[in-house]
């Protein structure tokens, strides 16, 4: 097979990926809308609270499903995302014993890092809770720091068990994972922003901005630093710009397809990747709860600039939301939650729009202008949409349709519409944990490096710590700085 056979086979897998994220997704919140206006089909999945006594952790998301009880719940949510991933693995040519195994043990570890992160003394922040709970101490990570638990459990399989890794690789789809989650995230971000459409629709204006202002620095800049600085070809150069200035890993490797690399360049593009999201992930939801506090909306929109997965940036903007309102509440300050999250996302959805429209551009130079070959034909404009990250059609179309119930239905229809929301949104959090604890398994650190990442990395570590992280900061700050969330009352 040619090394453009190989690219393409995979650009071919990942397409296939992302129509299946539409589907899965947009089918999980048809059917939280059936909720709204008829019987309740999913309200069984099982929901985790903060806790000091395990037998009170889990229940099932309705009341009407309160007869399984917590752990008939998580059973019955396991045997439904076994059934629909399962398809998915057969639509992706995965061989089916191997990825039913390996996900049973994954879905009991990555939801079971969940449930230890909803642990009292671990997720406890405001006062009320301490007494609540009869506390005199906590981490304060709230119930978020099950995502770091999932990451490093994940990490301790990757690098201290690196067989059972392996076995296990059937059910690590952090992409897949991600974009079915991206794709329900839409409805919850139409009912969030409903409420106040002068700020969600600024913000969507100051994403758009923000975006283009970030990316055409960012790009060109780690493009010269990996070409003068430390000497690889345009090969190498353009998909470590692409990965470490757009978005990670989607980036990579339609940047590698775009002009034409050979695998193994947006393979160890991604794995860098990769490895720098579990640090920032680690890192600046911190740093944003300390410095940032009173500028929330300037927290949420650096992490999408500045965290290069999907995954880990609306995983580190969820975090952030919860830290920063928490030690708001402690101020007498109460904001309306998720709009930290919903700038985090904004900003990365318009990330992954450029994606497409990036690739297409790099495609048609290095096509027509840096390796045309004689007899070659030149890059098309269906390349656009050949590039384009399919699962943001799901979460528009989540997002559009939410919005349009949200504004049409009456005040008496409101609250189980949002109840329907709330209930899809269960199925995000569980996709994300997912894709935490599938990042953490494909980080095994002394295999990549022995492929070769020690140049790679340090041109990954002086472009994102010298100047990206620094220069989404700055941008975040001159369109974000002042907006503040809406007020709970």
């Amino acid at each position: 097979m040619t090394d453009t056979a190989a690219v393409a086979r995979g650009a071919q897998l990942e397409l296939s990926e992302d129509w299946l994220a539409v589907i899965i997704g947009i089918a999980i919140f048809a059917l939280s809308l059936v909720g709204a206006a008829g019987p309740d089909l999913l309200g069984w999945v099982v929901t985790t609270a903060v806790w000091t006594d395990p037998g009170k952790a889990l229940a099932p998301f309705s009341k009407a499903y309160a007869a399984l009880g917590g752990f008939g719940s998580l059973v019955v949510t396991y045997a439904a995302l076994l059934a629909v991933l399962g398809a998915a693995a057969v639509a992706l040519k995965i061989d089916i014993r191997r990825f039913a195994v390996a996900f049973t043990v994954v879905f009991l570890l990555a939801y079971g890092s969940w449930i230890v992160g909803s642990q009292a003394n671990l997720a406890v922040v405001t006062p009320a809770d301490f007494k609540k709970f009869g506390l005199s101490w906590s981490l304060k990570l709230t119930n978020e720091g099950g995502y770091v638990v999932a990451l490093v459990l994940g990490l301790v399989i990757a690098n201290f068990f690196p067989r059972f890794g392996d076995w296990l690789s059937a059910a690590i789809r952090p992409e897949l994972y991600i974009k079915i989650a991206i794709v329900i995230i839409g409805a919850s971000l139409a009912v969030t922003a409903v409420g106040k459409l002068n700020l969600a629709t600024s913000l969507l204006w100051r994403g758009v901005v923000a975006i283009i202002e970030a990316y055409l620095i960012y790009w060109a800049v780690v493009y010269f630093v990996a070409r003068k600085w430390f000497g690889f070809s345009r090969e190498w150069a353009a998909p470590l710009a692409s990965g470490i200035s757009i978005c990670g890993v989607s980036a990579a490797i339609a940047t590698g397809g775009a002009i034409r690399a050979r695998p193994v360049v947006p393979v160890l593009v991604s794995s860098l990747v990769v490895i720098f999201a579990v640090v920032e992930v680690l890192i600046l939801p911190l740093l944003a709860e300390t410095f940032l506090s009173h500028e929330p909306l300037v927290a949420g929109a650096w992490l999408g600039l500045a965290v290069k997965t999907d995954g880990a940036a609306l995983a580190a903007g969820g975090i952030t939301d919860a830290l920063i309102l928490a030690r708001a509440a402690s101020e007498g300050v109460n904001y309306q939650p998720g709009w930290i999250l919903g700038t985090t996302a904004t900003v990365k959805v318009f990330i992954d729009i450029f994606i497409g429209v990036w690739t297409f551009i790099l495609g048609y130079i290095w096509t027509n202008h840096i390796d045309r070959l004689p007899g070659s034909a030149r890059a098309r404009p269906i390349e656009i949409w050949q590039r384009f990250p399919k699962f943001i059609v799901g979460f528009l179309l989540t997002f559009v349709v939410g919005l349009a119930i949200a504004l049409s239905i009456g005040a008496a229809s409101a609250p189980r519409f949002t109840a329907a929301v709330a209930e899809s949104n269960v199925f995000r959090v569980i996709f994300f944990i997912l894709t935490f604890f599938s990042i953490g398994v494909l980080s095994n650190f002394r295999r990549l490096w022995e492929q070769g990442l020690g140049k790679l990395a340090a041109v990954y570590f002086v472009s994102l710590f010298g100047f990206v992280i620094w220069v989404g900061l700055l941008i975040s700050w001159l369109f974000f700085a002042g907006v503040k969330p809406p007020l709970t009352n």
